[in-house]
């Protein structure tokens, strides 16, 4: 256990064990965190999925630009929630609220059609503002208690366990739901798993505990009005939104990449400048602890980025780069369980891949031949010509595949762009592919079913279910260790975890470095290994940041601002989400895959060196405020 546990308040004698209140909140966590983890596991892969399969069909950059939208918007929304539970719902109203429209969206992602799925996502997003800053906030309400303070980061890091059970099982459920009967029936678990959270939040509400710390807390003099803050942040950052989606069509040019990148962030403007507002109107007493938690705020962006590739990135790597096939002693267990995805030599279909792998696949043993026709562009009215790649081996001449995609940069030479059509195609576009498989475009031809047999794979989102499992293995044994250094009087302080936190998330991004240049990922695949020791060293570094997070917003926001600053925390969660989307975006265009994981490695030093200079000046507000190191 940490070295909190240690310390005992002067006259107050520490109760023995936690209340009932933790294990009400941690049971509903744990269901809503199903729901959640359930929902983004497969996202991705719904959007890129083959239409023939029931996915959108959707190319890599518009998937990952969707996903990282939702990441985004899904943490936004608690500066709103949190601050109306605040000052006017109080926290259990607003998490019955959360919950119903957080079930109602999972449900309608149930549903058929683009459209279903944009409401559905809104309603899942709005949920998410009401349910998450608050849950969590209730929870540190309950552990301000003089007799319960001490146990404060212990309760967190038991609420986390919660979470990643949750997270641990969804995915099992996904993947069985999924394949046998369709992901509809997926994203309906996901809702299922809402209603048992909110029952059994409702069912324990009535607890002593969590009825007294909700506490409804009006604005103080130095307060905004609510009525202002929807006046200066709320209506502001949605005309700023609304120049940052205009700003290309103005200009010519997007600022980061995408319109709804460019919105997002102009939207995000007007609330950050309210949080300084805060930090600057706030009495002399306040100004300390909300100092050092928004410049903590600021340093750990990086390590959410990091954290938003397993919906992302890890995800596409999972997909398509992981060589996924499964043990025979192991297919017979999880064959009756339905868990499996299965590939057959039969299982053609259209599906939209990373450019590269053609070209890669071409060049080795395969030979292709190409024919154009002509199409109209809908928006221009004039024809362009499109390519039809035929690929046979070179070795017996047996087709292999058809590549479908345009090349409109450069009409003038018909027969030069037919010869070179794919040296010409440009680096980040994904081709419509007509073929077996997908899974089968960079497994070598020796290791491809033969006709009529099966191969048998772990389902991607199962590979989501080791960040979890990690974190509920190693929770005890970080905690061990903490305790056993705090126990010789040599605890770390609570900045100095974070920032060996920050560095172990970096190094779980350098393993990948190794793992992309571990072999020719667009002719083999890699080894599953790689991916597992990532989650595994990443898990390690989430335990010394994530839950440290929660506590610190308790710690060190003044108690009528503790949701709020929440919705603070929430918002870096945001920006990394849009961030980790929009890195994404870009996945097709990095050749070599290491480049983009090294990105991610430099910034996490970067941000553990900024809060290693930090630490002096962080150790004392904590300590100051707290007591504690």
């Amino acid at each position: 256990m940490t070295e909190t546990n240690t310390i005992i308040m002067e006259n107050i004698t520490p109760r023995k064990g936690h209340p009932r209140a933790l294990y009400i909140l941690f049971f509903t966590e744990m269901w809503e965190r199903f729901g959640y983890y359930l929902m983004v596991g497969i996202f991705l892969l719904y959007l890129i999925g083959p239409a023939i399969h029931g996915g959108k069909a959707f190319d890599t950059a518009t998937a990952t630009d969707i996903v990282g939208s939702y990441l985004a918007l899904v943490y936004l929304t608690p500066f709103i929630g949190g601050l109306l539970a605040d000052r006017f719902l109080g926290y259990r109203r607003s998490i019955i609220i959360g919950g119903i429209l957080m079930a109602l969206g999972y449900f309608g992602l149930a549903f058929p059609g683009d459209m279903a799925m944009y409401i559905s996502l809104a309603l899942i997003i709005i949920g998410n503002g009401f349910f998450k800053p608050n849950i969590s906030t209730l929870l540190g309400n309950i552990y301000n208690a003089e007799d319960l303070r001490p146990k404060k980061d212990v309760a967190y890091n038991i609420f986390y366990m919660g979470i990643n059970i949750g997270a641990f099982f969804c995915n099992f459920v996904a993947a069985v739901l999924r394949h046998k009967y369709g992901w509809g029936y997926a994203f309906a678990a996901a809702g299922v798993g809402m209603v048992i959270g909110l029952i059994t939040f409702i069912i324990g509400m009535r607890d002593v505990e969590i009825k007294k710390s909700d506490v409804v807390k009006p604005a103080q003099k130095e307060d905004m009005p609510l009525s202002k803050v929807f006046g200066y942040v709320f209506i502001p950052a949605i005309v700023f939104a609304i120049i940052g989606w205009h700003i290309k069509g103005w200009t010519g040019h997007s600022i980061f990449g995408k319109v709804s990148n460019d919105a997002f962030f102009f939207a995000c403007i007007p609330i950050i400048i309210f949080y300084l507002g805060i930090l600057f109107k706030a009495s002399k007493e306040d100004k300390r602890g909300l100092g050092a938690l928004l410049a903590f705020f600021a340093a750990s962006i990086v390590f959410w980025v990091i954290y938003n590739q397993n919906s992302t990135a890890l995800t596409i790597w999972a997909d398509q780069y992981t060589k996924r096939d499964m043990p025979k002693a192991m297919e017979n267990v999880a064959k009756p369980l339905d868990i499996l995805q299965t590939v057959t030599l039969d299982s053609s279909t259209i599906a939209r891949i990373d450019n590269h792998f053609v070209q890669q696949s071409i060049t080795a043993d395969m030979v292709g031949t190409i024919d154009s026709t002509m199409k109209m562009d809908t928006t221009t009215k004039k024809m362009y010509p499109v390519y039809a790649v035929t690929i046979h081996s070179k070795k017996d001449n047996s087709y292999i595949g058809r590549g479908i995609f345009d090349a409109v940069s450069d009409q003038k030479n018909l027969k030069e762009e037919r010869q070179d059509a794919f040296d010409d195609t440009k680096p980040g576009k994904t081709l419509n592919i007509l073929s077996t498989d997908p899974y089968l475009e960079n497994l070598p031809k020796d290791k491809w079913p033969q006709k009529g047999e099966k191969l048998s794979l772990f389902s991607p989102e199962l590979y989501q279910s080791a960040n979890p499992i990690d974190i509920v293995i190693l929770t005890p044994l970080i905690l061990g260790i903490l305790g056993f250094f705090a126990a010789r009087k040599r605890a770390a302080s609570t900045v100095g975890k974070v920032a060996m936190g920050m560095i172990i998330a970096g190094l779980s991004s350098l393993l990948m470095v190794f793992a992309a240049n571990s072999c020719d990922i667009y002719l083999d695949k890699t080894s599953m290994g790689w991916l597992l020791g990532t989650y595994a060293i990443f898990s390690a570094g989430e335990l010394l940041i994530s839950p440290l997070g929660l506590s610190m917003v308790s710690k060190l926001s003044p108690p009528r601002l503790t949701a709020l600053m929440m919705g603070a925390w929430f918002l870096i969660n945001s920006m990394a989400g849009k961030i980790a989307g929009m890195m994404a975006g870009y996945w097709d265009n990095f050749q070599n895959k290491g480049s983009y994981f090294m990105i991610l490695f430099v910034a996490s030093l970067v941000a553990a060196a900024i809060i290693f200079m930090m630490s002096k000046w962080l150790s004392a507000v904590v300590k100051e405020k707290t007591g504690m190191k």
